[in-house]
């Protein structure tokens, strides 16, 4: 487990390049925060790193986009569980996890089982109390997050971030 803090979208983003240059095919990442934490900016380094078709946007209302690479490299499926009761619901998204990067938003709980490798990242965002209560996540100040990466299983024995 790595905790640093993060200030600003950009920081966020650039995060997100260095853990997409980490990931390859079969990679799963669970993302947990609240509401304008930064969930989505992250996801917009991964891609980029990956190499993927985009934009990336929050998949809220369509619960899973996948994002093609646009060369040699895996393609990013980026879910938003949230609005997921159970594993049932999620299996019939169809995600192919053994020849993509899967990144899921508010996965907690729900997803881990899905990694073919039994092995997986979560990553916590944290913001100050009372940080972008907007309604509009774009409207959130710039404050620091402090993100927690934690490796499970034997693909992420031993990495250091």
């Amino acid at each position: 487990m790595s905790s640093r803090s993060v200030a600003g979208t950009e920081a966020m983003e650039a995060l997100g390049r260095e853990l997409g240059a980490r990931l390859r095919a079969g990679d799963l990442v669970v993302l947990t925060g609240p509401l304008g934490a930064g969930k989505t900016t992250l996801t917009r380094g991964i891609g980029a790193a990956l190499n993927v078709r985009g934009p990336i946007t929050s998949p809220t209302f369509v619960l899973a986009r996948t994002h093609p690479a646009l060369g040699d490299g895996p393609d990013l499926v980026h879910v938003d569980a949230y609005r997921l009761g159970n594993a049932m619901e999620l299996d019939d998204l169809d995600i192919d996890y053994e020849s993509s990067v899967v990144v899921a938003e508010w996965g907690r709980g729900l997803i881990e089982s899905e990694s073919a490798s039994g092995s997986w990242l979560e990553v916590v965002i944290a913001r100050p109390e009372g940080a972008g209560d907007a309604f509009d996540p774009e409207d959130a100040p710039e404050e620091p997050r402090t993100v927690t990466i934690t490796g499970y299983g034997p693909r992420w024995e031993g990495m250091q971030w």
